[in-house]
């Protein structure tokens, strides 16, 4: 078997607080005074589960206080300048991170001051570390859909200047998605991917509601579209790519074990996935760690994974040249002796 830390691959699926090294999490709660919840510090990776409403909220209040750390420009620019090396270590070569601003607009001087920040950061981490790096700003379903027109029209903006995409996520069991097309219609007409969070915590129908009323090109998770396989197929024939996360899946209650994450059904159909990490600080495992935990569960050969390897760059929105070189580069990891 091959080094899966030397095998190039994009990292699509990433969420910006999430990706928060546990360390730094630590030391910086240290510096201010935050006390952090034992599941934190002495019990870390947290014991989590979605599957009702409380245990979301549970999983919701863990995240909130890892965002509550995060005071001055520079804690910005060390998480953004550590994910990059995280990824860089773990054989990527593109990352698209998302964000939602408002959660951090406040404390930084408004929204549009955050993404300033964000965009210099990944400007600054990307040169250091040689990392091709993008966002994805991402609007907060538990919040009013005008707020998520906002945060599409600012996404626009930057459309072209380091945003590559508008999403929408927390719990997908809250709120109306179709309340939030005029949002998504929005990011469109400026040209960005539509990258909703669907098809996890619920199932199949509301992954037909991303498709019909948000016009998703790709999906956060999309996993469960396995269940269904009329719409598996329409997938498939959309071309609609599936961000698959599967420690977070299991951590949250979605699948008993890594064994039942269908990543073989998905790949049969001929459905384009790429596996993410979602919220390392949460779940304890980065990039590779999801190809790894995939190999072993589904006894997947070096070929499969180069190709899982090559979807997640064809399915990112990194640029010609960096896509040519990462898949090059895939070949020449396959054609090496294990």
């Amino acid at each position: 078997m091959r080094d899966l830390l030397e095998l190039p691959k994009a990292h699509l699926h990433l969420h910006f607080t999430g990706s928060m090294r546990h360390s730094t999490l630590l030391e910086l709660a240290a510096r201010d005074g935050i006390a952090l919840p034992d599941q934190l510090v002495e019990e870390w990776p947290p014991t989590l589960s979605a599957a009702d409403e409380k245990g979301w909220f549970r999983f919701q209040r863990l995240y909130d206080v890892a965002r509550s750390v995060l005071r001055t420009e520079d804690d910005v620019r060390r998480l953004v300048r550590e994910a990059a090396e995280d990824d860089v270590r773990d054989g990527g070569r593109w990352l698209e991170i998302q964000v939602d601003p408002s959660g951090y607009g406040a404390r930084f001087g408004g929204i549009t001051e955050f993404t300033d920040l964000v965009l210099d950061a990944v400007r600054e981490a990307s040169e250091t570390t040689g990392l091709g790096m993008a966002v994805v700003i991402a609007a907060n379903r538990t919040r009013h859909p005008l707020d998520a027109r906002t945060l599409a029209r600012l996404a626009g903006q930057y459309a072209g200047r380091g945003v590559v995409g508008f999403g929408l996520s927390n719990d997908e069991r809250r709120g109306s998605t179709a309340d939030f097309a005029s949002a998504f219609r929005i990011a469109d007409r400026a040209g960005l991917l539509l990258a909703p969070h669907g098809g996890e915590l619920r199932g199949p129908e509301h992954i037909r509601v991303c498709l019909d009323s948000l016009g998703a090109d790709r999906l956060g998770h999309g996993v469960r579209a396995a269940e269904d396989p009329a719409l598996l197929d329409r997938i498939v024939e959309a071309e609609v790519a599936l961000e698959v996360c599967p420690v977070s899946n299991v951590a949250l209650g979605v699948y008993s074990d890594l064994t039942s994450v269908p990543l073989p059904t998905l790949l049969a159909a001929g459905a384009t996935v790429a596996l993410g990490a979602d919220d390392p600080l949460l779940f304890g495992s980065q990039l590779a760690g999801q190809y790894a935990t995939m190999r072993a569960a589904h006894d997947l050969d070096d070929a499969r994974l180069a190709e899982l390897a090559r979807m997640s760059v064809r399915a990112s929105r990194a640029p010609d040249d960096v896509r040519a070189t990462t898949l090059a580069d895939i070949d020449r990891w396959l054609a090496a002796p294990a």
